[in-house]
C-alpha cells in the first residue's frame, strides 16, 4: 500500500479502524448484557477492506 493516501480512502480506513474496536463495558452493562459481541469483527490479516 502506498504511503501517501488520498483523503477519501484515508477517511474510510479510519472509519473501519473505529468500527473494529471492542464493545465498551458500559454499553454491556447498560443494555443488561444485550450487546454481547461486535457486529463486524475484522482482522487485518484475514479480511480485506473493499475500499
Amino acid at each position: 500500500m502506498s504511503r501517501n493516501k488520498v483523503l477519501p480512502k484515508k477517511l474510510r480506513m479510519a472509519k473501519a479502524n473505529k468500527q473494529n474496536r471492542r464493545i465498551p463495558i458500559w454499553a454491556y452493562a447498560k443494555t443488561n448484557k444485550g450487546l454481547r459481541y461486535r457486529p463486524k469483527p475484522r482482522n487485518w490479516r484475514r479480511n480485506s477492506l473493499k475500499l
